[in-house]
Order: structure tokens, then sequence, then C-alpha cells
């Protein structure tokens, strides 16, 4: 069987805070998390609160294109 447009997409997640921080140079890397996400039931863009070790504490991680 073909597969077609699944609804289930991986994604991947990336901290904001880091984003912001890198362009003063002050966090050592930038935090990542791939997960899944229905793309019938969730449309928008993902935005989950997550760890990240480089801030150490939790932030907003947002998706971002592959």
């Amino acid at each position: 069987m073909a597969k077609g447009k699944d609804a289930r997409v991986k994604v991947i997640l990336e901290c904001t805070g880091c984003v912001r921080k890198s362009v003063n140079k002050e966090s050592r890397g930038i935090s990542r998390y791939i997960t899944q996400k229905n793309r019938h039931n969730t449309p928008s863009r993902l935005e989950l609160r997550k760890f990240c070790p480089y801030c150490y504490r939790h932030t907003i991680h947002g998706e971002i294109k592959k």
C-alpha cells in the first residue's frame, strides 16, 4: 500500500531562551527535542514547556522547520 501524507509527523522543538541568548554568546548550546504531532489535530506550530540543560530551567520550546 502506498503511504500518502501521514497524520503523524516528526517535529523538532528548540529552546526559545537559548536562541535569543545565542546572539549574546551567553549560552553554551541550543536545546532541541524530537517529538511527534498529529497534523490534523494541531495544524499550528507546537510549543511545549520542556527542561533546557543549558538554561538550567524549564523554558518554552517551539517547533522549527527541518
